[in-house]
């Protein structure tokens, strides 16, 4: 008789599809938030899993800065197809013109903060009362600390001190008209989870994850794409670098790491040997204050 070895990857993924599926059990209108990086789209095949014999109960949200990848972008579209779920994409162009809010100045101009608006605006567009994101507690300090069901105000703000007990797996949806409960179904994956799970999976992902020559400058040790959104100075330098990329926001505030590696077994080599954070290594975002992050996520960010 054969014996079935219970893999933590399968520990993980069955947690997270317990999770996906109280979400579907316990509101009326959840959406996935989905951004075409590799966390949410390992969110989109847990989904996909959860929920076998029919069409994901939610919507697919994207909000489109307009400094995104075009890989990214393209990649989100196809996969929405292929699964067959409606995609909803608002842009924080509009917003900007909608609020008459002030454009970001520099030379990598970052509309990261302005998501925040946006996305709180769709969520009271389509009257959403869960949201699922596919934010990871290893990725930074703010996150760690936040429960799995992190319930926001009226107003989609965040209170680090007001979380609720989840005990035992436990999870308590029921929140009063006009709030809403972020949810975080991949909470207890790291990094290297996430591409394990992707290797075993055959997990598709944008071309942008693995090793490609990109025009880039320099940024204070940071390798920072050249795009149509920089602005640049005379001092400085364009240069052709052989680069990926471990997270993916937009194009002014992620960095690229210098990698040779073109596959999943060669990410997953150098994720090992690494000692410095995704976030930590390549989000100029997270660095504007020691507490960015959760700043951030107090005025209802992702």
């Amino acid at each position: 008789m054969s014996l079935y070895h219970f893999n933590y990857l399968d520990q993980l993924e069955s947690e997270s599809i317990y999770i996906l599926r109280e979400v579907a059990g316990q509101f009326e209108r959840p959406a996935l938030l989905f951004s075409g990086g590799k966390d949410s789209i390992v969110l989109a095949h847990l989904a996909a899993k959860a929920f076998p014999y029919g069409k994901i109960p939610f919507k697919f949200v994207h909000v489109d800065t307009g400094h995104n990848f075009p890989e990214v972008l393209s990649f989100r579209d196809q996969l929405a197809a292929e699964l067959d779920v409606e995609l909803v994409v608002r842009k924080v162009e509009d917003t900007i013109n909608k609020r008459k809010l002030t454009e970001p100045k520099g030379k990598f101009p970052s509309r990261n903060w302005l998501q925040t608006f946006t996305l709180l605006d769709t969520i009271e567009e389509f009257e959403f009362d869960a949201c699922i994101g596919g934010a990871r507690r290893d990725e930074e300090k703010a996150r760690a600390k936040e429960r799995i069901f992190s319930v926001r105000d009226e107003f989609g703000q965040w209170d680090p001190k007001l979380q609720r007990p989840e005990l035992w797996n436990i999870f308590n949806g029921k929140i009063h008209k006009g709030e809403n409960v972020r949810v975080f179904p991949i909470s207890n994956w790291t990094e290297l989870d996430i591409w394990n799970y992707i290797r075993r999976e055959n997990i598709a992902l944008p071309s942008i994850y693995f090793s490609h020559e990109r025009e880039v400058v320099d940024l204070n040790g940071q390798w920072i794409a050249n795009s149509e959104h920089a602005v640049l100075e005379e001092e400085d330098t364009v240069i052709i670098k052989r680069i990926r990329y471990r997270t993916v926001g937009d194009m002014t505030c992620t960095a690229a790491v210098e990698s040779e590696a073109a596959t999943v077994d060669r990410v997953i080599e150098e994720i090992v040997a690494t000692r410095i954070s995704e976030r930590g290594e390549t989000r100029i975002d997270d660095r504007v204050t020691e507490a960015a992050m959760e700043d951030r996520k107090k005025g209802g960010y992702f």
